[in-house]
């Protein structure tokens, strides 16, 4: 494929070097003279392992060039890749301005093409750009956008000092577009690359670099802080971590990884708690794990406010342990809920096939007394019961017996906490705690019947 590469920086260069490796001809572009220069003469603009011999391979066979005329390079190719800077403000935000200037300059060279165009964003931009993009492309050029030319989202997960590896064997190669006949182009140029080639909605492939980047620099914090947690103790902080790493199926695994409601239960609380507790005793700063239960009291309080958000009074909760398939009420936080509703006045009720009241004994009957004292008023067994009488349902634990609840009681409220659903088609009004638009009917846009207000004091 002809392919042009507007920034020759670290991620132009790599990608350069590699798409040749591929066999693709590339035209690389940049405002700097001397990098285009240093591409002409088949030389890397960067330091980097294996970057030198790629680059006067790629230049040798003739397949890679390099110019200050965006329009040429437009041209003469039949997707381009925008991988320009992208710094921060000091406030934190995207200086977006070099993906825009490119963008303008790629459109007002499409005006005189009349083959299809697609456009790769592969700098790191934030949810939303590669909607201004295509605006600035379809203004510029006079086309429109997904017919005459797409933009897709292609982020990089290429690490310094290891880049050309990863570009060319990466776990996965990530695209997020609406446009069929850009993600077959895409297809053709990555068919080559192993792993699992993922088409994807815009707006996650966006965020994905995001998400992996923080989730990365967590995970160096969480490491460092058991870390000097060991030290204090005067344990091997490396063989701790090194065990901990051996466990595939819960530490590293896709395990716990699906958003959704708080975590409960008799371990995570209390050994988490233990935890925090001991690097008090050491005189460890450790922020990270001293903030794991705050965020998880923020998602009752999440749970809360959108039930409260509904305006209704009469509430069902379906399913009172803290997961599915068992009975253990101890630390669920689901009772942490159903407590301030029944604090404010709601009219509640709960259903759980799993708990039995008149079988509550020991640690769960203690902590129900504490809690739900009146418990035995409010839960059953009738799952038809509790749904009737109630204008919200709240899916607290994940069952297959929940499956029809859309069906069997059309314009109900559903309030999902565990993704019981992949996509609805649900006349009644549909919301996640983390996650929104997967009810497709026109009924969600309808106003709910509120018979009360929620007040603040």
């Amino acid at each position: 494929m002809n392919v042009s590469i507007f920034g020759l920086g670290y991620v132009g260069c790599v990608g350069a070097a590699c798409a040749a490796r591929l066999g693709h001809h590339v035209i690389g572009n940049d405002i700097s003279e001397n990098k285009v220069r240093l591409i002409s003469e088949g030389k890397p603009t960067i330091i980097e392992k294996e970057i030198d011999e790629l680059m006067r391979e790629g230049h040798e066979k003739g397949l890679i060039e390099a110019t200050t005329d965006s329009r040429y390079a437009v041209l003469h190719s039949d997707l381009s890749f925008i991988v320009v800077g992208t710094p921060s403000t000091k406030e934190g935000h995207l200086n977006l301005t070099y993906v825009h200037n490119v963008a303008r300059e790629i459109g007002e060279a499409l005006r005189d093409k009349d083959t299809f165009h697609a456009v790769a964003i592969r700098s790191t931009v934030l949810p939303g750009t590669n909607r201004e993009v295509g605006r600035i492309i379809a203004e510029a050029s006079g086309k429109t956008v997904g017919r005459d030319f797409a933009v897709v989202s292609n982020p990089e997960f290429l690490r310094e000092g290891t880049a050309v590896q990863d570009y060319l064997h990466p776990p996965l190669t990530l695209i997020g577009t609406d446009s069929e006949q850009a993600e077959a182009m895409f297809r053709e140029f990555y068919k080559d690359i192993p792993g699992e080639f993922i088409s994807t909605d815009i707006d996650v492939a966006e965020i994905m670099k995001y998400v992996n980047n923080t989730y990365h620099a967590l995970k160096i914090v969480f490491g460092n802080e058991i870390g000097n947690i060991c030290k204090a103790l005067d344990i091997d902080s490396h063989k701790v971590m090194e065990i901990f790493c051996k466990d595939t199926q819960l530490n590293i695994s896709p395990y716990y990884f699906k958003p959704g409601f708080a975590y409960g239960g008799s371990c995570l609380p209390k050994d988490s708690k233990a935890l925090r507790t001991l690097a008090h005793d050491c005189y460890i700063d450790a922020p990270v794990i001293q903030a794991i239960d705050q965020s998880n009291q923020i998602q009752k309080k999440n749970a809360l406010e959108i039930i409260e958000s509904k305006g209704c009074s009469r509430i069902g909760i379906l399913g009172l342990a803290f997961k599915a398939g068992t009975d253990d009420l101890r630390c669920s936080p689901i009772v942490d809920v159903a407590e301030e509703l029944l604090g404010k006045g709601y009219d509640l009720k709960i259903y759980d096939r799993n708990v039995h009241i008149s079988q509550l004994t020991g640690t769960n009957a203690d902590f129900i007394t504490a809690k739900l004292p009146h418990l035995h008023e409010i839960i059953t067994d009738d799952l038809d019961a509790v749904a009737g009488a109630s204008d919200v349902l709240v899916i607290a634990n994940r069952e297959k017996e929940f499956e029809e609840l859309p069906e069997k009681y059309p314009h109900k409220v559903i309030i999902d906490l565990v993704r019981q659903y992949a996509s609805l088609d649900y006349e009644g009004h549909y919301e996640g705690i983390s996650w929104k638009n997967i009810n497709q009917n026109p009924a969600q846009e309808t106003e709910i019947s509120m018979d009360r207000r929620r007040t603040d004091f």
